[in-house]
């Protein structure tokens, strides 16, 4: 990677620890001739004015240091829109799967990023295209997951799953999660998925709460074509990308998922590996 020369801030928003930690966090930048450019959020705790939009960061950064925690990565991770650029993620409380760097590692970890020693770590994220009556209505990029879920009435919803244009289920459940590797340890773990290695090429389609017992996850091949045809004449039922965005569905609406072609770099500490995550994460015992 080339020298470091200007740094983005993406920090969540009302944290008082990012309070403190933005402010010295431009200073030490500025200390070493980096230029710091801030989000909304970032640029108010270091009192910088307004600050960009995320989603134009992407254009004017060598780096971004992300400050929060998944939900704040995964916001991150859509900005930057494909681009090969290396997301710094600090976790500042809670689970935290995928910002691992802590806060007192933040800047051993940066000197090592200005000095390309860094680890990087590609995640594969997942396209989704909502299709009404044959048009595109929306598309999006979900380093996690494409999620369909019913509203706040309290039926199953249907759902018909092909893959690669054969027919796979119809399922009778409360949702259904399409995950990629990284979103495994997500929303799929907690509704009796599987976790998968995130260097391994796949797709997982977990069913929430199924009326059928034996519907179990299934895990795919990463070149799997997943469409997905709403079949619940009711409203209520919603597309939820990474558990932020998304839009009302509508009876035979049609959700196709694939790989994207885009991947996203995260910076990882250079001896932590995923089963040290997991173990710290979910508290699995130690040798």
């Amino acid at each position: 990677m080339h020298s470091i020369k200007t740094v983005g801030i993406i920090a969540k928003p009302n944290v008082e620890r990012a309070a403190v930690l933005v402010p010295e966090l431009v200073r030490w930048l500025r200390e070493r001739n980096i230029d710091p450019v801030c989000d909304e959020a970032a640029a108010q705790y270091a009192g910088l004015g307004n600050g960009l939009q995320r989603d134009c960061l992407a254009e004017r950064c060598d780096l971004i240091v992300v400050l929060g925690g998944d939900g704040t990565l995964l916001s991150a991770a859509r900005a930057v829109h494909g681009k090969a650029i290396p997301l710094f993620p600090v976790n500042l409380g809670g689970l935290g799967f995928l910002t691992a760097i802590t806060v007192e590692e933040i800047y051993p970890e940066l000197e090592r990023a200005l000095r390309n020693e860094h680890r990087i770590g590609e995640r594969r994220m997942i396209s989704c295209e909502l299709v009404r009556n044959k048009e595109t209505m929306a598309a999006y990029e979900a380093l996690n997951d494409v999620v369909l879920t019913k509203g706040s009435i309290a039926r199953v919803v249907d759902l018909d799953t092909h893959v690669d244009g054969r027919f796979v289920c119809a399922y009778k459940a409360d949702g259904l999660i399409i995950s990629t590797p990284t979103g495994s340890t997500a929303y799929s773990l907690s509704a009796g998925g599987p976790i998968i290695f995130p260097t391994v090429a796949a797709l997982c389609i977990t069913p929430i709460c199924p009326h059928m017992l034996t519907n179990r996850p299934v895990i795919l091949p990463n070149t799997s074509l997943i469409e997905i045809i709403c079949r619940s004449a009711e409203s209520g039922i919603f597309l939820t990308i990474d558990g932020q965005v998304g839009a009302p569905l509508q009876f035979n609406d049609r959700v196709v998922c694939r790989s994207s072609s885009h991947t996203v770099h995260l910076i990882r500490p250079p001896k932590m590996h995923f089963f040290d995550v997991l173990r710290e994460k979910l508290k699995w015992g130690e040798r």
